[in-house]
C-alpha cells in the first residue's frame, strides 16, 4: 500500500501542524475581536447548489460523489446522474444556503466567520493543491460600502497579526469594468469572456489582449474602442468616467477607497486596478485583492456577491465577503503570535460615521471583542437585542463605554 498522500494534498509534521494551528487560533482571533461570529458549514453540498452557483471555472474542478446503493443501481440502469452531492469548492455557496436556511436566528447584519476545508479538481502543482484551507469573513444584510471598509481592514489586522506586514490592497468593481466594456461595444452577453480576456493584462500586455478579443471574432470596430482604455491602462478611478457613464459605482468605489485609506494609518495601500476581475462569475459589485510585496501574488481575494443568497430564498439579499488564502500564507511564514480575546462591546455609528466608529473600535479592542453597527432608529430595541446575544456594554463614536446593567 502507498505511504504517500493523494496528489494535491498534504501531510504534516507535529510542527507543521502546530504551526498551522497557531496562524488559524491567531486569524480567528482578530476575526472575534472585530466582532465577527463563527459558524461551521458540512464538507458535501448538494449537487444542483454547486452547479447552479455561478463559481466560474470551478464548477469544472467539483469532486463529484457517487450515489449509493440502490440510487447508484438505478442510475446506472437507467443512464441518469451518478452523482447527487459534492465537495464543496469555497465556503461562499455553504454559507449562502447557511443564512438562507438559519437567517431567522441570525442578526441583521450577519457578521459570520468560516475557516475551513474546501476542495478543487486541480491538477497538482506549486501553489495549487486539491484540498486546501480558506479563512473567510462574511456581512449579509447590508449594502452599505461600509461593510466593504470593515472587510479591508479587518483582514489586514489579521495580515499584520500573523506577521504579513508589507501589503498593498487592489480593488475594482464589476458594475464599473461592465459599463466600460459596454460604451466599448461589446454584447452584454459576452462581457464574461471578454473579462477573461482582459484579466490577463498584466500577464500578456495590451496587445496580447487585443489579439485574443480578435481570435474571439468580436468586431473590429468594437476592440478599437477598446484599445483606447487598453492604452490608459492602468488608469486612476479619478478618469475612469471617461470610459462608462456609471457614476454611481465610480463614486461607491472611490468612497470605499478613499475610506479605507483614512482607517490604514499608511501602513499599507489602497489601489484602484480596473483589470482586477476575479474568477468566480456571482460577484456583483466591489471585488478586491490583497498582495503581498515582498512574496509577490495574492494572498486574499474578495468581493461583493448580491445575488447568489436569492437563488436559495427568492429574495434579494446583499452580502459581501473576503478570504485569507491561508496555504499561500502558511508557504511563507515561519512563526505568529495568539493574542488572548475577551468580552464583547458594540460600537453604534449613524450613517457616514463608519471612521469616527472604527477609530474608537480600535481603542476598546486593547480590553475588549469589538463590533460595530449602524444605530437603529430604535436603540432601545438594538441594545435589548446586543445584550440578548451576551454584549456586556456598548458606544458610541465619541462616547463612553457603558456597560450594560451598570
Amino acid at each position: 500500500m502507498k505511504t504517500t498522500p493523494v496528489k494535491g494534498t498534504n501531510d504534516y509534521l507535529p510542527a507543521e501542524a502546530a504551526l498551522r494551528d497557531k496562524l488559524q487560533a491567531a486569524i480567528l482571533d482578530v476575526y472575534k475581536n472585530h466582532g465577527f461570529e463563527h459558524i461551521i458549514t458540512p464538507a458535501m453540498e448538494d449537487a444542483e447548489n454547486l452547479d447552479k452557483s455561478d463559481g466560474g471555472d470551478n464548477l469544472n474542478l467539483i469532486f463529484k460523489i457517487l450515489k449509493r446503493g440502490e440510487k447508484l443501481e438505478r442510475a446506472l440502469a437507467d443512464g441518469g446522474e451518478l452523482s447527487d452531492m459534492g465537495l464543496r469548492y469555497d465556503l461562499t455557496l455553504p454559507l449562502c444556503r447557511y443564512y438562507a436556511a438559519n437567517r431567522a436566528n441570525l442578526p441583521s447584519p450577519a457578521k459570520l466567520i468560516q475557516c475551513d476545508r474546501v476542495w478543487r479538481a486541480e491538477r497538482p502543482q506549486k501553489g495549487r493543491l486539491r484540498e486546501f484551507m480558506q479563512c473567510d469573513i462574511d456581512i449579509i444584510g447590508s449594502s452599505s460600502p461600509d461593510c466593504e471598509v470593515e472587510l479591508i481592514t479587518t483582514t489586514a489586522c489579521a495580515l499584520s497579526a500573523i506577521g504579513i506586514g508589507n501589503f498593498r490592497v487592489r480593488v475594482n468593481d464589476r458594475a464599473l469594468l461592465r459599463g466600460v466594456l459596454l460604451r466599448a461595444g461589446f454584447p452584454a452577453e459576452s462581457l464574461d469572456t471578454v473579462c477573461v480576456s482582459f484579466d490577463k493584462l498584466d500577464k500578456i500586455g495590451a496587445d496580447g489582449v487585443v489579439a485574443e478579443l480578435t481570435e474571439k471574432c468580436f468586431e473590429p470596430a468594437v476592440i478599437e474602442n477598446f484599445k483606447s482604455f487598453l492604452a490608459a491602462c492602468p488608469i486612476d478611478i479619478d478618469r475612469i468616467g471617461e470610459f462608462t457613464d456609471d457614476e454611481t459605482a465610480a463614486k461607491r468605489l472611490s468612497d470605499i477607497i478613499a475610506s479605507a485609506r483614512a482607517l490604514s494609518d499608511g501602513k499599507y495601500d489602497i489601489v484602484f486596478d480596473i483589470s482586477l476581475v476575479r474568477g468566480q462569475g456571482y460577484y456583483t459589485g466591489a471585488v478586491f485583492e490583497i498582495e503581498s510585496v515582498d512574496f509577490h501574488g495574492a494572498i486574499c481575494g474578495g468581493g461583493r456577491y448580491d445575488n447568489l443568497i436569492g437563488k436559495f430564498t427568492g429574495e434579494p439579499t446583499p452580502a459581501v465577503g473576503f478570504s485569507i488564502g491561508f496555504e499561500r500564507i502558511f508557504s511563507i511564514l515561519s512563526g505568529a503570535a495568539v493574542k488572548d480575546s475577551s468580552a464583547r462591546v458594540a460600537v453604534l455609528y449613524d450613517e457616514g460615521d463608519f471612521i469616527r466608529a472604527e477609530k474608537r473600535a480600535r481603542e476598546l479592542r486593547a480590553d475588549y471583542d469589538v463590533a460595530i453597527y449602524e444605530r437603529a432608529k430604535k436603540m432601545g430595541k438594538q441594545l435589548a437585542r446586543l445584550e440578548e446575544r451576551g454584549f456586556v456594554g456598548y458606544s458610541l463614536p465619541d462616547g463612553e463605554l457603558r456597560i450594560f446593567g451598570q
